[in-house]
C-alpha cells in the first residue's frame, strides 16, 4: 500500500505547482497540509536563487548566487548557487517537528516536502527528520524528488525505491491530467492511515 506520493523529472517541469494544485484540491476536503516548497527567486529575468515558502506563507533563503551571498567561502554550495543552511534549517525543522512525533490521527493531515534534493541534503538534521516522518506508520508525504540523472544521491535513491511510496513522473503531456490520480491516492493514503 502506498503511503507516500512524490513526484519527479526534469526542473522546470512543473512540479511545485502540481504539489501546489494538489493541496489545494486536499484543503478543499479538510485535509491539513503542512509543509514547504522551494521557488525561484529571480531579478528581473535572471534567475538569482531559491526560497523556501511554508504553506502558511512564511519565507526563507534557501540559495544565492555568489555575488548576492555575504560569506563567499560558504561550504555549501551547488553550481553558481550558495546554500544557507541555517536560514533553511531554522524555517524547515519546526515545521517538520510535528510530523516526526506522532500526530493526532483525527486530523487528516498531510506534510508536503518539496523538494528532497541536492541543497536540502547538505543539512543533516533534514535527513534524519525525513526519514522519521516517511517512516511513521501515521504519516502521509507528498513530495518532490530530482529526476535520476549523472551522480545519484543515495538517499533520494533510498526514498525513490521505497515500498510505500508511489512516484509519478511530470510530463509537460502528462501534467495537467495527473492531478486527479495524485489526488486520489493521497485520499486512499489518509482513509488506511486513519483507520490504522
Amino acid at each position: 500500500m502506498h503511503r507516500h506520493v512524490f513526484l519527479t523529472g526534469p526542473p522546470g517541469i512543473g512540479k511545485t505547482t502540481l504539489i501546489q494544485k494538489v493541496s489545494e484540491v486536499l484543503t478543499t476536503f479538510k485535509v491539513h497540509v503542512d509543509g514547504f516548497y522551494t521557488e525561484e527567486v529571480r531579478l528581473g529575468q535572471r534567475r538569482v536563487g531559491f526560497d523556501v515558502v511554508t504553506m502558511s506563507g512564511q519565507r526563507g533563503k534557501l540559495a544565492r548566487i555568489s555575488s548576492d551571498v555575504k560569506n563567499e567561502n560558504s561550504k555549501y554550495r551547488v553550481g553558481q548557487y550558495f546554500v544557507d543552511i541555517v536560514s533553511f534549517e531554522q524555517l524547515v525543522l519546526p515545521l517538520m517537528d510535528r510530523f516526526r512525533s506522532t500526530p493526532d490521527t483525527r486530523v487528516r493531515s498531510v506534510c508536503v516536502i518539496d523538494e528532497i534534493g541536492k541543497m536540502e541534503l547538505f543539512s543533516k538534521p533534514f535527513i534524519l527528520d525525513i526519514g522519521k516522518i516517511l517512516n511513521n506508520p501515521s504519516n502521509v508525504v507528498l513530495g518532490t524528488l530530482p529526476v535520476s540523472s549523472g551522480r545519484l544521491l543515495p538517499f533520494v535513491e533510498e526514498v525513490r525505491c521505497r515500498q510505500d511510496v508511489k512516484l509519478f513522473n511530470v510530463t509537460r503531456e502528462n501534467r495537467d491530467q495527473v492531478l486527479h490520480e495524485i489526488v486520489t491516492t493521497i485520499q486512499e493514503a489518509l482513509k488506511n492511515t486513519n483507520t490504522d
